[in-house]
């Protein structure tokens, strides 16, 4: 799938996007752990749920060692409004635990001083953050020009033709920070970011139908379909051939009423048998001629001169 007007889509993206969505942005007093903590809630997620969730985090928990020693278990609990909420608890754990191992605090303040391609890659060797989180606190904590990327978006973008099949399963969308200049990329990366959770959470919304043929009315073959609900009929057809089968199968398993049947034949072979030999038993008894004959040949013997 070519993508020669990659620039004018996303241009076209954000002018369409004014329209339905507000820009939102994070409290400037934030450091840059807590971008990280928070763009790791927000990852796939809408604002409204980061927000809370992040909230929550810090109204319960006295400070980041404590969320650190937690069970990922009670995290999932707090997390439990996220798309994803047990792989966020477990990223925000296990990022702690990598930071403090790393340097027995959870300051990251001095990243500020560092160049982004430094920052950059000591951020992502840390346990736990994603590419998203990463992109994230460049933006937001050190004042780089780096878009946001989670699955959400690239979802988003793969449907409006900004990226090709083969970059989304890589999960990068190329160009994009080229094509938003750095004065509006905050601004871009909010408006998108909200489009990529509705889309994430509902792809098949008449409201996000519309919002991508809006921008690409010929997107329409990439959205994702519905899977055909069965009919009633087909339905009952498909139980009773269940049905069906499952009585052949214990037919063959249990091959009882053959086994009496022959049971019941042998039965009758036997009383017919027994018939028969009692039949064959009573003219054995009118054998008294025989007798007879002998008790006459003993009279003509006595009957000769001596």
């Amino acid at each position: 799938m070519a993508t020669p007007n990659r620039g004018q889509i996303l241009g076209k993206t954000f002018k369409v996007l004014k329209n339905h969505y507000t820009p939102s942005t994070p409290p400037e007093h934030r450091d840059v752990l807590e971008h990280l903590i928070y763009a790791l809630c927000l990852e796939n997620a809408p604002y409204e749920k980061a927000d809370e969730v992040f909230a929550q985090l810090q109204e319960s928990f006295y400070d980041w060692n404590e969320v650190r020693v937690t069970t990922v278990t009670e995290l999932t609990e707090i997390c439990r409004g996220l798309p994803n909420a047990a792989a966020t608890a477990s990223n925000i754990r296990r990022s702690l635990h990598g930071i403090f191992e790393s340097q027995f605090s959870f300051d990251l303040e001095p990243l500020k001083k560092e160049n982004i391609g430094k920052a950059v890659k000591q951020l992502g060797k840390y346990d736990g953050v994603t590419p998203f989180a990463v992109n994230y606190v460049v933006q937001h904590g050190l004042g780089g020009h780096s878009i946001p990327i989670d699955d959400g978006l690239v979802q988003t973008m793969l449907v409006l033709g900004v990226i090709t099949p083969n970059e989304a399963e890589k999960k990068v969308v190329p160009g994009m920070e080229r094509a938003i200049p750095k004065s509006k990329g905050i601004e871009f990366a909010s408006l998108v970011h909200q489009l990529a959770a509705d889309f994430y959470a509902s792809p098949r919304s008449p409201r996000m139908r519309a919002i991508v043929l809006e921008i690409d009315p010929e997107a329409k073959s990439r959205i994702p379909k519905k899977k055909a609900k069965q009919q009633p009929q087909e339905e009952k057809a498909a139980a009773d051939r269940a049905k069906k089968g499952s009585r052949a199968a214990a037919d063959k398993k249990s091959p009882a009423k053959p086994a009496a049947k022959k049971a019941s034949a042998a039965k009758a072979g036997k009383s017919a048998a027994s018939g028969r030999k009692k039949s064959a038993s009573k003219p054995a008894k009118k054998k008294a001629p025989a007798a007879k004959k002998k008790s006459t040949t003993r009279r003509l013997t006595k009957q000769k001169p001596r």
